[in-house]
Formats: C-alpha cells, sequence, structure tokens
C-alpha cells in the first residue's frame, strides 16, 4: 500500500514539472474582449503563440504576451536543467473567467441615471509539453 501511493505520488510530481502556470488577476479589460485574443493562442506552440500576440493589434494582446512570457520562465524555474526549443512547449490552457465589476452612474435624460459596468476578468495560462523529460 505504502509502495503504491509513493509510485503515484512520483507519478504525479513528474506530471506537473512538465506544466507550468501564470495568472494575470483583476486586468482591466472585459472578459469578451480578453477571450477573442485567447482563442487565437488555445492549443498553439508558444514561439508561434508569442509572434500572433506581438503583431495582433488588440490592446488585450500585450498584456496576453506578457502573460505567456512569466508562465515560460515559471516552466524555467520550474526545469532548470532542460532547454525550452527540446521541451516543445505549447498552450495548453488558456481561461478566462470575469473579475469585480466597477459600477458607475452615468447622468441620463430628465432625471435618471444609467448604469455604467466596468468590467475585468481574471486569466489563467497554462503552459504543457509535448516531450517527456527525465531528470
Amino acid at each position: 500500500m505504502g509502495v503504491r501511493k509513493r509510485q503515484m505520488a512520483e507519478k504525479i510530481k513528474a506530471e506537473k514539472k512538465q506544466i507550468a502556470f501564470a495568472k494575470l488577476n483583476n486586468c482591466p479589460t472585459s472578459p469578451r474582449k480578453m477571450r477573442i485574443v485567447a482563442d487565437l493562442i488555445r492549443g498553439v506552440q508558444v514561439e508561434k503563440a508569442l509572434a500572433i500576440l506581438k503583431f495582433n493589434s488588440k490592446e488585450a494582446s500585450g498584456r496576453l504576451e506578457k502573460l505567456l512570457l512569466s508562465a515560460i520562465a515559471n516552466w524555467q524555474a520550474k526545469n532548470e536543467d532542460a532547454d525550452i526549443e527540446g521541451a516543445d512547449l505549447f498552450v495548453k490552457e488558456i481561461r478566462v473567467d470575469s473579475g469585480t465589476m466597477l459600477k458607475r452612474l452615468r447622468p441620463a435624460p430628465q432625471g435618471r441615471a444609467h448604469r455604467i459596468r466596468k468590467r475585468s476578468n481574471h486569466v489563467t495560462l497554462v503552459l504543457g509539453s509535448n516531450n517527456n523529460i527525465e531528470s
């Protein structure tokens, strides 16, 4: 029983070493606008994803590019002995969830007011590796 648990723990630890993630919280962009850019890089190789984000004209692409670079740095910190080219990294998962909403009031005709919702979002980016790296 103890041996089996240890083997499962080692297997899970090896799987965790192959993935890295980065989070961006309370980004002041609406989730809908961020998802348009996030859909472009989902499941794409890291080098290609960086190129897509670099040359995309949307504001959200700059924020996602910085987040992707952070996730790559996190992967390098986990796997100091491995090189990125040999790892064949790709965007395994990218999730855009809505964050807190700032609610404001804008004056409207005849003494009324319209509610303005300034949206924000949380982005979670997970990198995966195609190659099995044994250390």
